[in-house]
């Protein structure tokens, strides 16, 4: 049977408004630490925008390597780039 890898949810399921995080446990000692914490900002993208952004990473930087991984053209990639660069910036100005 095939593992379901969980993912950390960002927006609320009813109405769409970002999560925050409000505690963190220690499985090893069982400390809590509670409170409201904003999730990364990386987290806060989409797994498809995140696995982008580690494969680009992964690359150097290098969108001619990234085209030639995804099998696209190099101004597609620059295009998906240029709309994560977007999201990050509308993340931003939250």
């Amino acid at each position: 049977m095939k593992q379901v890898k969980k993912t950390l949810p960002c927006n609320c399921p009813s109405c769409s408004s970002p999560l925050k995080v409000t505690s963190l446990a220690c499985e090893a000692c069982e400390t809590v630490v509670s409170g409201s914490f904003e999730l990364p900002l990386l987290a806060r993208l989409s797994a498809e925008d995140l696995q982008f952004v580690i494969d680009f990473v992964k690359s150097s930087g290098s969108l001619k390597v990234m085209a030639q991984q995804l099998g696209l053209s190099y101004p597609t990639v620059r295009n998906l780039l240029d709309d994560i660069i977007q999201k990050i910036e509308k993340i931003e100005k939250k």
